[in-house]
């Protein structure tokens, strides 16, 4: 069954197969289901073409799929070019709600990186590390 431009899978139960779809939950489908009065525990593939119209109607009231996913791009667009705390957050890649980040938000922040004291043959080869020095009898005006 295609819903939205996306194939739902046909051998779940369609309370499971319409979580499937980006902007419907578990809450949201007990909603749908009653609205287009259709069995939950009923699979995809026992669908009649009816209930598949009934689910599409009931279905347009929500934002789903490729609206909804614009509608959130917007959003962080608008707070980054506001310059909102939020938005610079989200341009950073850090957590954007209050999480700390001393010691978690590895999803976020990605895998662990050392930073701290390297020989100095590895920095020069990196070309971080000591600055040059001035002669002793330099002065800089």
């Amino acid at each position: 069954m295609r819903i939205a431009g996306f194939n739902i899978p046909d051998e779940k139960r369609i309370d499971i197969a319409l979580t499937y779809l980006y902007g419907i939950g578990r809450s949201n489908v007990v909603g749908v289901l009653k609205k287009a009065s259709v069995d939950a525990a009923k699979r995809v593939k026992t669908l009649s073409e009816d209930e598949q119209k009934r689910l599409q109607k009931a279905l347009e009231q929500y934002k789903i799929e490729g609206d909804l996913r614009a509608e959130v791009t917007g959003n962080i667009k608008r707070l980054r070019e506001i310059g909102a705390y939020r938005g610079t957050r989200h341009s950073k890649g850090l957590p954007v709600r209050g999480q700390r980040t001393r010691s978690n938000a590895r999803t976020k922040r990605g895998k662990r990186m050392t930073i701290g004291a390297i020989k100095k043959e590895l920095a020069a080869k990196m070309g971080i590390g000591a600055k040059e020095e001035k002669p002793a009898g330099a002065s800089s005006k």
